[in-house]
């Protein structure tokens, strides 16, 4: 069972409709901001989630994860780094007034 993927579905969801909107309205967003957004909030939350993975802080069903891991960190663990890193950029693009010009 892939429980904790489910968990992180509906955000990549989210994050994927706002930028197909995004796109739509604004031509997309600045897809280097977006990049860089993407490796900055994923090298944060490798370093991060292996830390409290490895002090016993939190911990994963391997039963309920893909198996994967960076570190100790199951690999679902960064699907909300990459929907923050598709969302932010899309969504202050979206709300940016001289976009919209």
């Amino acid at each position: 069972m892939i429980a904790y993927l489910l968990l992180a579905v509906p955000f990549l969801a989210v994050a994927l409709g706002v930028l197909l909107l995004v796109r739509r309205r604004t031509g997309g967003p600045n897809w280097a901001v977006v990049v860089a957004c993407l490796l900055v909030l994923v090298a944060l939350t490798a370093v991060f989630d292996n830390v409290i993975v490895a002090a016993g802080i939190v911990g994963y069903d391997p039963a309920r994860t893909l198996g994967v891991r960076l570190g100790v960190a199951p690999v679902e663990d960064f699907a909300y780094a990459v929907a923050a890193a598709l969302l932010l950029p899309a969504l202050w693009r979206l709300l940016d007034r001289e976009a919209r010009r």
